[in-house]
């Protein structure tokens, strides 16, 4: 028997997060791993589950199980959270503008800058000797 569940991609860095929502008791699951135990800076699980709050949904209400891989804990935090706010649009458009107002469906699109030929990193340029 097939579960019917809605489904969203996030991204952030170097992360890539795929979420799944499906009805039930309110277990979050990342990487087959309580979400308390994974994300385990202070205000990061907060700051995922900020999508329930701006749609006034329980969060108890929704099973959640995510797939996350690369990056490290900031950008697979925002690439969660980013994808758990798509799965929730597919549930219900109306939440779109809801949503929106805590800047939850905008992809965060800054990356680490490229090093460039002469420079130590990105824009650290070699100290400068006289002699």
């Amino acid at each position: 028997m097939a579960v019917q569940y809605y489904e969203g991609v996030g991204r952030r860095k170097e992360s890539i997060a795929r979420v799944r929502l499906m009805s039930g008791s309110g277990k979050f699951m990342v990487n087959e791993k309580e979400a308390g135990a994974y994300f385990t800076r202070l205000g990061d699980l907060n700051d995922i589950l900020m999508a329930f709050k701006a749609c006034g949904e329980e969060a108890g209400k929704y099973d959640v199980t995510a797939t996350v891989n690369g990056g490290g804990v900031t950008g697979q935090t925002d690439a969660v959270k980013l994808g758990l706010a798509r799965a929730l649009l597919k549930i219900n458009g109306d939440w779109t503008s809801a949503l929106r107002k805590f800047n939850l469906l905008t992809r965060d699109a800054r990356v680490k800058e490229r090093k460039k030929p002469g420079l130590k990193k990105a824009r650290k340029a070699p100290t400068y000797t006289k002699r």
